[in-house]
């Protein structure tokens, strides 16, 4: 049975209002084509529907029990475009993001408030990760999008976008404060504790290889899982720490470390926006995403 579904929307509103003159009129229709379209799907299902009386028409046994059906199907379409009316008013929704820690304090927290104080009903589920863990989430569709920092693998069909460009700064603590008036190599800072992200993050890799450039190695004495873990063990003088320069501005202007110079230049690495463009997306993430790469040109 292939039976034109626009005859049961029909059904449904004249069985509702009893009435082909009312249900044409809701329907913005005429009682012709609505009495027309009832023969049509009483023909197609091979029974009576309705009792046809001079007072009006009344659903026949038959008729109350596809009523019963069809009126939960209206019930469920209608709460599916009251909902997408939502998502697409910004009122309902959820976006989930893939960042790395760097990415989210040096950039994500700022537009995330944002978005939150417009949009305070969407929800946001953001998974902190390394930078290859947050790509292969969106990889394997777990996030809509991710934020993370550069050096990075994104394979095909993800899209890389940069948001960000950034340069990280050697800062210590205050009892370091002597050699902020030096300018020190890389191969110089073997002397000293180093603290550092670990294993497995792209910081690490990216230092790995930066001072093997300059024939020189370095295993971080003291390594953290965080950025915000890399800045408090400064505070600690527990050693020197590469950490980005928007995150140590605050403390460097108000003296609780010091900036210490050094002689090769350290090239700057890029907070990037990674999603796939085909996978579809909803409405909040999709906003969400074009917030982010807006203010990408006041900020490189």
């Amino acid at each position: 049975m292939n039976v034109n579904l626009e005859y049961y929307r029909i059904f449904y509103h004249v069985a509702k209002y009893e009435n082909f003159t009312k249900a044409a009129r809701i329907l913005g229709s005429n009682q012709p084509n609505v009495t027309r379209a009832m023969n049509r799907l009483e023909d197609e299902i091979g029974c009576v529907l309705f009792i046809r009386t001079n007072r009006g028409i009344r659903l026949t046994p038959e008729g109350e029990h596809l009523y019963a059906y069809v009126k939960g199907a209206i019930a469920q379409i209608q709460q599916a475009e009251d909902e997408l009316t939502a998502v697409n008013a910004m009122t309902y929704g959820t976006v989930s993001i893939g960042a790395s820690e760097t990415a989210l304090n040096s950039y994500l927290l700022d537009i995330l408030k944002g978005f939150h104080l417009e949009y305070p009903r969407i929800r946001l589920r953001i998974s902190n990760s390394t930078t290859p863990a947050a790509i292969a989430s969106v990889k394997n569709g777990e996030v809509d999008f991710a934020v993370v920092t550069t050096p990075l693998e994104a394979d095909t069909p993800l899209k890389t976008i940069p948001l960000l460009s950034f340069r990280e700064v050697l800062v210590g603590g205050q009892t370091f404060t002597s050699l902020a008036g030096k300018v020190l190599s890389l191969s110089e800072l073997t002397r000293y504790s180093l603290i550092g992200l670990g294993r497995g993050t792209v910081t690490y890799d990216f230092y790995q290889d930066l001072f093997f450039q300059y024939g020189a190695e370095i295993e971080p004495d003291i390594q953290v899982a965080t950025t915000d873990q890399l800045l408090a063990l400064v505070h600690s003088e527990l050693g020197l720490a590469f950490i980005p320069e928007p995150l140590a501005r605050d403390a460097l202007e108000r003296g609780k470390i010091v900036q210490i110079p050094i002689r090769e230049a350290i090239p700057s690495r890029s907070v990037c926006l990674v999603y796939d463009p085909q996978r579809p997306t909803g409405t909040a993430a999709r906003r969400l995403r074009e917030k982010l790469q807006p203010a990408c040109s006041a900020r490189i």
